[in-house]
Protein backbone atom coordinates (compact mmCIF):
# COMPACT_ATOMS: atom_id res chain seq x y z
CA UNK A 1 0.00 0.00 0.00
CA UNK A 2 0.97 3.43 -0.74
CA UNK A 3 0.16 6.67 0.86
CA UNK A 4 0.81 10.07 -1.43
CA UNK A 5 2.07 12.80 0.66
CA UNK A 6 2.12 16.28 -1.36
CA UNK A 7 2.94 19.50 0.24
CA UNK A 8 1.78 22.59 -1.84
CA UNK A 9 3.68 26.03 -1.32
CA UNK A 10 3.92 29.48 -3.26
CA UNK A 11 6.95 28.78 -5.56
CA UNK A 12 7.13 24.94 -5.34
CA UNK A 13 5.21 21.62 -4.45
CA UNK A 14 7.44 18.72 -2.58
CA UNK A 15 5.42 15.24 -2.67
CA UNK A 16 6.81 11.80 -1.77
CA UNK A 17 5.19 8.43 -1.99
CA UNK A 18 5.34 6.24 1.61
CA UNK A 19 4.26 2.79 2.46
CA UNK A 20 1.48 1.99 4.86
CA UNK A 21 3.64 3.13 8.18
CA UNK A 22 3.66 6.57 7.00
CA UNK A 23 3.35 7.82 10.34
CA UNK A 24 5.76 5.18 12.07
CA UNK A 25 9.34 6.79 13.12
CA UNK A 26 11.09 5.54 9.76
CA UNK A 27 8.75 5.19 6.84
CA UNK A 28 9.70 3.37 3.47
CA UNK A 29 10.18 6.48 1.28
CA UNK A 30 9.20 5.15 -2.50
CA UNK A 31 10.50 8.18 -4.56
CA UNK A 32 9.93 11.64 -3.90
CA UNK A 33 9.43 14.53 -6.03
CA UNK A 34 9.24 18.13 -6.54
CA UNK A 35 7.80 20.89 -9.10
CA UNK A 36 7.54 24.56 -9.77
CA UNK A 37 3.72 25.31 -8.33
CA UNK A 38 2.09 26.51 -11.29
CA UNK A 39 1.27 30.17 -11.07
CA UNK A 40 -1.10 30.49 -13.97
CA UNK A 41 -3.35 26.92 -12.93
CA UNK A 42 -1.94 26.48 -9.37
CA UNK A 43 -5.48 24.02 -9.08
CA UNK A 44 -4.82 22.49 -11.77
CA UNK A 45 -1.06 22.20 -11.18
CA UNK A 46 -2.15 20.61 -7.79
CA UNK A 47 -4.12 17.92 -9.57
CA UNK A 48 -1.74 17.03 -12.12
CA UNK A 49 0.62 16.40 -10.11
CA UNK A 50 -1.40 14.56 -7.49
CA UNK A 51 -2.25 12.25 -10.62
CA UNK A 52 1.06 12.09 -11.83
CA UNK A 53 2.09 10.58 -8.10
CA UNK A 54 -0.66 7.86 -8.19
CA UNK A 55 0.30 7.20 -11.63
CA UNK A 56 4.06 6.55 -10.00
CA UNK A 57 3.03 4.34 -7.47
CA UNK A 58 0.78 2.21 -10.14
CA UNK A 59 4.14 2.14 -11.76
CA UNK A 60 5.77 0.64 -8.95
CA UNK A 61 4.14 -1.95 -8.16
CA UNK A 62 2.17 -0.61 -5.22
CA UNK A 63 -0.86 1.19 -6.18
CA UNK A 64 -2.23 4.48 -3.81
CA UNK A 65 -4.69 3.78 -1.45
CA UNK A 66 -4.92 7.61 -0.19
CA UNK A 67 -3.71 10.96 -0.44
CA UNK A 68 -2.67 13.86 1.68
CA UNK A 69 -2.80 17.31 0.28
CA UNK A 70 -1.40 20.62 2.19
CA UNK A 71 -1.85 23.94 1.25
CA UNK A 72 -0.52 27.63 1.59
CA UNK A 73 -3.14 30.70 2.75
CA UNK A 74 -6.41 30.29 4.30
CA UNK A 75 -7.75 26.54 4.68
CA UNK A 76 -10.55 24.81 6.05
CA UNK A 77 -9.64 21.39 6.49
CA UNK A 78 -13.15 20.21 7.88
CA UNK A 79 -14.47 21.00 4.40
CA UNK A 80 -11.59 20.18 2.21
CA UNK A 81 -11.32 24.03 0.87
CA UNK A 82 -8.55 25.89 -0.05
CA UNK A 83 -10.46 29.35 1.36
CA UNK A 84 -7.80 31.65 0.00
CA UNK A 85 -4.55 32.16 -1.09
CA UNK A 86 -2.96 35.60 -1.71
CA UNK A 87 0.29 34.04 -3.18
CA UNK A 88 -1.32 31.65 -5.85
CA UNK A 89 -4.27 33.70 -6.16
CA UNK A 90 -7.18 31.18 -5.41
CA UNK A 91 -10.46 31.48 -2.92
CA UNK A 92 -12.96 28.96 -1.83
CA UNK A 93 -11.53 25.70 -4.20
CA UNK A 94 -13.56 22.30 -3.07
CA UNK A 95 -9.73 21.02 -3.70
CA UNK A 96 -10.70 17.83 -1.53
CA UNK A 97 -13.67 16.94 -3.93
CA UNK A 98 -11.62 17.35 -7.22
CA UNK A 99 -8.76 15.94 -6.10
CA UNK A 100 -11.11 12.57 -5.02
CA UNK A 101 -12.88 12.75 -8.24
CA UNK A 102 -9.91 12.84 -10.27
CA UNK A 103 -7.74 10.63 -7.97
CA UNK A 104 -10.44 7.97 -6.83
CA UNK A 105 -8.90 7.45 -3.40
CA UNK A 106 -9.62 8.76 0.15
CA UNK A 107 -8.40 12.74 0.06
CA UNK A 108 -7.03 14.58 3.21
CA UNK A 109 -6.52 18.67 3.13
CA UNK A 110 -4.16 20.40 5.63
CA UNK A 111 -3.07 23.89 6.02
CA UNK A 112 0.65 23.47 5.33
CA UNK A 113 2.28 24.39 8.93
CA UNK A 114 -0.69 22.52 11.06
CA UNK A 115 0.24 19.75 8.94
CA UNK A 116 3.95 20.66 9.34
CA UNK A 117 3.36 20.92 13.02
CA UNK A 118 1.31 17.47 13.24
CA UNK A 119 4.08 15.84 12.16
CA UNK A 120 6.38 17.25 14.29
CA UNK A 121 4.49 16.25 16.91
CA UNK A 122 4.13 12.96 15.74
CA UNK A 123 7.67 11.99 14.63
CA UNK A 124 9.72 15.19 15.08
CA UNK A 125 10.72 17.57 17.62
CA UNK A 126 7.53 18.18 19.59
CA UNK A 127 6.73 14.01 19.88
CA UNK A 128 5.83 13.22 23.21
CA UNK A 129 5.11 17.11 23.99
CA UNK A 130 1.53 17.33 23.98
CA UNK A 131 1.35 21.12 23.57
CA UNK A 132 3.53 23.09 21.75
CA UNK A 133 4.04 25.89 19.33
CA UNK A 134 5.38 25.16 15.75
CA UNK A 135 6.44 28.20 14.13
CA UNK A 136 7.72 27.99 10.47
CA UNK A 137 10.13 31.10 9.42
CA UNK A 138 10.59 31.25 6.00
CA UNK A 139 9.33 33.43 3.28
CA UNK A 140 6.87 34.49 5.52
CA UNK A 141 6.19 33.88 8.83
CA UNK A 142 3.41 31.26 10.59
CA UNK A 143 2.61 28.88 13.52
CA UNK A 144 0.48 26.15 14.43
CA UNK A 145 -0.83 25.66 17.70
CA UNK A 146 -0.94 21.77 19.18
CA UNK A 147 -2.88 21.21 21.39
CA UNK A 148 -2.77 17.61 22.75
CA UNK A 149 -0.89 16.59 19.70
CA UNK A 150 -3.29 17.81 17.39
CA UNK A 151 -3.09 20.69 15.37
CA UNK A 152 -5.80 23.31 16.48
CA UNK A 153 -7.19 25.12 13.35
CA UNK A 154 -9.38 27.78 14.78
CA UNK A 155 -13.06 28.63 14.44
CA UNK A 156 -12.56 29.24 10.61
CA UNK A 157 -8.79 27.96 9.96
CA UNK A 158 -7.34 31.38 11.04
CA UNK A 159 -5.02 30.26 13.86
CA UNK A 160 -1.40 30.43 14.32
CA UNK A 161 -1.07 34.03 11.97
CA UNK A 162 1.93 35.19 13.96
CA UNK A 163 3.56 36.58 11.41
CA UNK A 164 0.76 39.27 11.12
CA UNK A 165 0.49 40.72 15.29
CA UNK A 166 1.37 44.23 15.35
CA UNK A 167 4.87 44.53 17.05
CA UNK A 168 6.34 47.80 15.59
CA UNK A 169 3.13 50.05 15.32
CA UNK A 170 3.05 52.57 12.55
CA UNK A 171 6.28 50.49 11.12
CA UNK A 172 6.56 49.25 8.10
CA UNK A 173 3.43 48.17 5.55
CA UNK A 174 2.84 44.76 5.23
CA UNK A 175 0.91 42.59 2.90
CA UNK A 176 -2.13 42.11 4.94
CA UNK A 177 -2.50 45.75 5.00
CA UNK A 178 -1.42 46.18 7.83
CA UNK A 179 2.01 48.19 9.51
CA UNK A 180 4.33 46.79 11.91
CA UNK A 181 3.88 43.14 11.60
CA UNK A 182 6.27 40.54 13.07
CA UNK A 183 6.59 39.16 9.38
CA UNK A 184 7.54 42.64 7.45
CA UNK A 185 11.21 42.48 9.53
CA UNK A 186 11.70 38.55 10.53
CA UNK A 187 10.78 37.06 7.44
CA UNK A 188 13.75 35.59 5.20
CA UNK A 189 12.14 37.80 2.53
CA UNK A 190 11.94 40.62 4.86
CA UNK A 191 15.23 40.44 6.00
CA UNK A 192 16.66 40.29 2.35
CA UNK A 193 14.70 43.31 1.17
CA UNK A 194 15.67 45.32 4.54
CA UNK A 195 19.05 45.09 3.72
CA UNK A 196 18.67 45.55 0.11
CA UNK A 197 21.17 45.13 -2.54
CA UNK A 198 19.50 41.31 -3.82
CA UNK A 199 21.49 39.94 -0.79
CA UNK A 200 19.38 36.79 0.58
CA UNK A 201 18.66 36.43 4.09
CA UNK A 202 21.18 33.49 4.58
CA UNK A 203 23.95 35.89 3.33
CA UNK A 204 22.63 38.62 5.58
CA UNK A 205 22.85 36.23 8.62
CA UNK A 206 26.27 35.37 7.73
CA UNK A 207 27.02 38.92 7.18
CA UNK A 208 25.89 39.92 10.70
CA UNK A 209 27.87 37.05 12.21
CA UNK A 210 30.87 38.97 10.41
CA UNK A 211 30.27 42.25 12.10
CA UNK A 212 28.95 44.17 9.03
CA UNK A 213 26.60 47.01 10.44
CA UNK A 214 23.99 47.37 7.84
CA UNK A 215 23.55 43.42 8.45
CA UNK A 216 23.95 43.36 12.06
CA UNK A 217 21.31 45.79 12.46
CA UNK A 218 18.52 44.21 10.34
CA UNK A 219 19.43 40.71 11.94
CA UNK A 220 18.85 42.47 15.38
CA UNK A 221 15.34 43.54 14.72
CA UNK A 222 14.77 40.61 12.66
CA UNK A 223 15.67 38.85 16.20
CA UNK A 224 13.60 41.67 18.46
CA UNK A 225 10.59 41.25 16.49
CA UNK A 226 9.93 37.51 16.17
CA UNK A 227 11.14 37.50 20.26
CA UNK A 228 8.31 40.13 20.42
CA UNK A 229 5.81 37.57 18.50
CA UNK A 230 7.03 35.05 20.44
CA UNK A 231 6.39 36.50 23.81
CA UNK A 232 3.20 37.55 22.88
CA UNK A 233 2.30 33.79 22.27
CA UNK A 234 3.98 32.63 25.37
CA UNK A 235 1.95 34.61 27.43
CA UNK A 236 -1.19 33.69 25.52
CA UNK A 237 -0.88 29.99 25.26
CA UNK A 238 1.61 28.81 27.76
CA UNK A 239 3.24 26.27 25.63
CA UNK A 240 6.54 23.94 26.88
CA UNK A 241 7.72 24.37 23.65
CA UNK A 242 8.25 26.16 20.43
CA UNK A 243 9.75 24.26 17.76
CA UNK A 244 11.31 26.71 14.55
CA UNK A 245 10.96 25.20 11.29
CA UNK A 246 11.55 27.01 7.64
CA UNK A 247 14.22 27.78 5.95
CA UNK A 248 15.84 30.13 8.55
CA UNK A 249 16.17 26.98 11.17
CA UNK A 250 18.45 26.13 8.78
CA UNK A 251 20.81 28.45 11.06
CA UNK A 252 20.75 26.48 13.99
CA UNK A 253 22.28 28.37 16.83
CA UNK A 254 22.90 31.56 14.88
CA UNK A 255 19.12 32.32 14.85
CA UNK A 256 18.14 30.19 17.89
CA UNK A 257 20.77 31.19 20.90
CA UNK A 258 20.11 34.70 20.36
CA UNK A 259 16.09 34.64 20.12
CA UNK A 260 16.16 32.36 23.44
CA UNK A 261 17.75 35.06 24.99
CA UNK A 262 15.67 37.74 23.61
CA UNK A 263 12.88 35.99 24.24
CA UNK A 264 13.23 35.53 28.29
CA UNK A 265 14.23 39.00 28.59
CA UNK A 266 10.36 39.91 27.40
CA UNK A 267 9.21 37.05 29.79
CA UNK A 268 10.14 39.01 33.21
CA UNK A 269 8.06 37.32 36.05
CA UNK A 270 8.24 33.40 34.12
CA UNK A 271 10.47 30.96 32.37
CA UNK A 272 10.61 30.56 28.22
CA UNK A 273 9.55 27.84 26.49
CA UNK A 274 12.48 25.68 25.55
CA UNK A 275 12.83 26.46 21.86
CA UNK A 276 14.10 23.34 19.97
CA UNK A 277 15.35 23.38 15.54
CA UNK A 278 12.88 21.04 13.62
CA UNK A 279 13.77 17.57 13.32
CA UNK A 280 11.83 17.49 10.23
CA UNK A 281 13.31 20.41 8.44
CA UNK A 282 11.51 21.40 4.70
CA UNK A 283 9.69 17.81 4.59
CA UNK A 284 8.21 17.98 8.09
CA UNK A 285 5.00 19.06 5.81
CA UNK A 286 4.92 16.35 3.22
CA UNK A 287 5.33 13.86 5.95
CA UNK A 288 2.34 15.42 8.39
CA UNK A 289 0.19 14.98 4.51
CA UNK A 290 1.21 11.43 4.69
CA UNK A 291 0.27 10.90 8.02
CA UNK A 292 -3.11 13.00 7.30
CA UNK A 293 -3.52 10.36 4.18
CA UNK A 294 -3.55 7.81 6.59
CA UNK A 295 -5.79 8.46 8.86
CA UNK A 296 -8.10 9.01 5.83
CA UNK A 297 -7.94 5.25 5.33
CA UNK A 298 -8.60 4.67 8.66
CA UNK A 299 -11.87 6.42 8.54
CA UNK A 300 -9.63 9.08 11.40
Amino acid sequence: MTLIGLDVGGTTMKAALFGEDAGGEDPQILASESRPTDRADPVGGVLDFAAHLAALAASLGSPARAAGIALLGIVDEASGTAVHSANVGWRDVPIRRLARERLGIPVAIGHDVRTGGLAEAVLGAGRGAGDFVFVAVGTGIAAALILNGAPYPGTVGWSGEIGHVVVRPGGEPCACGNRGCVETYASAAAISRRHGEGVPAEEVIARAGRGEEKAGRVWSEALDCLADGLAMTTLLMDPGLVVVGGGLARAGDTLLAPLEARLAARLKFRDPPRLLRTRLDDQAAVRGAAILARRALDGG
